[in-house]
This record gives structure tokens, sequence and C-alpha cells, in this order.
């Protein structure tokens, strides 16, 4: 097997900022990583790693972790022995390994002639499945100027956590007064009582649909459990989900969790985490970093399994160098990809 690596800049059509980013300002570009493994057939398949900061990884990070990947130890062929070995170069590192797992699962999919989907025997429902659009953190006539530019778009997430949180809230229902709006956190609130309060303040518009990662996934389980038996809104776990071992801390504290590619670890372990949730009750969502259209479409085989849509990375960029799965309108869709097998994925 060999191994490719390079990386792409993606610029962001607006500056982004979440919670967790608001002391050291926004973003107007990331930086992500494409891996490509190729065997001795000439098989191949295509990963991507678009590193969380929030979980200590970095440019730096996954370039050290992929520089240190024997290429001889992966094969399509057997994708749980070459995540092991994987995990003996390091315990972490997941969004790295995630852009290797993709490659190992896109090229396994191609030699059996399906799409990813169909790899995971779940298949793929045209016109059910549909994403949100993102706003981040902004001044509430950015948020209004954002909320109408995405007009076409039938669910909003709205990001909060800052002291403008129900201005902005505000200036969205100005702009478009009756859509539906998911708010997320992202560990904004630091108390129970301060989550309280604000989720109880959302929940006046009947709109709302739910509230992720109030608080922050540090939170002591008693609080967490205390805001969700008084919450009016459903809560979802996003920092404090991370793969399947967190599905009993999770049904303790929350209704739901969102699963990301680059904090499991990649597709094999994101389809494990989904249907260990589902197992046990709890709603599930699939998330997403700032990406291209790979781990996009990626996370769009797994939608069989998901609730909720929250992939959007590659429609909040105006470069994506990739295309795959499609999203007009929000509605998610292989109609029109470019190829049949594996991730469903080229070069634009």
């Amino acid at each position: 097997m060999n191994i490719k690596v390079w990386t792409t800049t993606l610029n962001l059509t607006h500056e982004w900022t979440i919670a967790s980013g608001l002391k050291t300002g926004g973003k107007s570009a990331y930086e992500v990583f494409l891996v490509e493994l190729t065997d001795k057939d000439g098989n191949t398949g295509l990963g991507e790693s678009s590193p969380p900061t929030r979980y200590c990884e970095s440019q730096e990070t996954v370039r050290a972790f992929l520089q240190k990947v024997n290429a001889s130890k992966l094969s399509f062929d057997d994708i749980p022995g070459s995540m092991a070995y994987l995990e003996t170069l390091s315990s972490k590192d997941y969004s790295a390994k995630c852009a290797i797992n993709i490659a190992l699962v896109d090229g396994v999919a191609k030699k059996a002639g399906k799409a990813v989907y169909d790899y995971f025997g779940i298949g793929f429902t045209e016109n059910k499945h549909v994403t949100s659009f993102s706003i981040g953190i902004d001044s509430p006539e950015m948020i209004y100027k954002k909320t109408l530019e995405a007009d076409i778009y039938p669910s909003l997430k709205l990001k909060v956590g800052s002291p403008d949180d129900r201005q902005n809230m505000k200036a969205l229902r100005d702009a478009a007064p009756t859509k539906t709006v998911r708010v997320d956190g992202n560990e904004g609130w630091k108390t129970k009582e301060e989550a309280l309060a604000n989720i109880e303040w959302f929940a006046q518009d009947k709109h709302v649909e739910y509230v992720e990662q109030p608080m922050p996934s540090g939170t002591p389980v008693q609080d967490l459990v205390w805001l969700k038996e008084r919450s009016p809104l459903p809560l979802f776990a996003d920092e404090s989900f991370h793969n399947s071992k967190d599905v009993a801390h999770c049904l303790e504290c929350f209704h739901g969790v969102n699963m990301k590619l680059c904090k499991t670890g990649g597709l094999t372990e994101g389809f494990a985490a989904l249907q260990a949730a589902r197992k046990v009750g709890l709603k599930t969502m699939i998330g997403c970093m700032i990406e291209t259209s790979v781990l996009i479409t990626a996370a769009a085989h797994l939608a069989e399994l998901a609730d909720y849509l929250d992939i959007d990375g590659n429609i909040l960029i105006n470069n994506d160098p990739y295309s795959g799965a499609t999203a007009e309108r929000g509605v998610v869709s292989f109609a029109n990809a470019p190829t049949a097998t594996g991730l469903r994925v080229t070069l634009r």
C-alpha cells in the first residue's frame, strides 16, 4: 500500500466563530488534509482530516501522525487490523485516523463495486434527508444578513454562547419568522442555572427544535442530569460524545448525540457509534467540521442512521475542490453524484 498526503486551504464565505473561539476570534480559512491510499493492484481510496482544535488536534499533530504511518501495515482487505495498527501509533489523534479510515472504506467499497452506504448495508433514501445550515456567532446585523442569505435552507443552526445570544436570535427571527432553528451552545453556558434560563427563553419560540451541548463536557454528571430533567427542549451531546464508549454517559445526561467522523476516527466507528446510540433509544444526528465534499459525503453515507443532519461544512466555503453528495435547498442527495461506487466523490 502507498499513501499520499497533501493539504488544501478552505476559504469561508463568512468569518466563522463559535462559543469556544470567542476569546481568540473567528476564522476565515481552514487547512484540511487529504489522504489517498493505493494498493499494489491500483485500487485507491480517498480520505480527509479536518483537525478540531477543541480536541487538541492541529495541522501539526495531523501531519506528525500521518508521517509515522507505515502504509505497508494498511490493507483494504483488513480494516479492523489496519485500525488496530493505527492505535499502536497513538491512542488519540482521531481526526488523523479518520482520514485513513475513510480512505480504507472508500477503497474496499470500490473493490466490492458498492457505494459506501450499501457496503454498510443501510442504503440511502432520496428526498428524505435534510441538513441544517449553520450560522456562526456574529453581530445581530450580520446574523440578519446571513439568515437572509440562507433563505433556501429549511432549517438553521444558530451558534450561541455569547453575550448577544438573545439579540442574535431576535435578528434571525426578523429575517425568518417561522423557520426551524436548532440552537448550538458549544459548551458556552457555564452553570446549570444559566443554561436552564437560556433554554427556557429559547423554548418560548415554538420553532426551536433542540439545544446542542449547552454546558462544558466536563460538567459534573449530577448537573447535566439536573438540566436534562428540567429542560423544555431536547438536549444533544456534541463535545460530550466522541464514540460508542460514551453512549451510557450520554443516555444519562442527554436526549440525543451528535456524531462527527473527525471525533470518532472515521466511518467504521461512526457507524458503530450511531448504531449503539440508537439501540439504547438516543436520538442521533450527524454533524461536521469545516470540510470538503470528501468528509461531508462520507458522513452522508450514514444518513439512514440519523434523525437529524448538520452536514453543511462544504456549503460554508467557496472553494470546495471536490464534488460528491449535494444539498440543494438542504436536501441531501446522491442522485447526481459523479461516481457510482465507494464515496462517490471526484475532484472537480
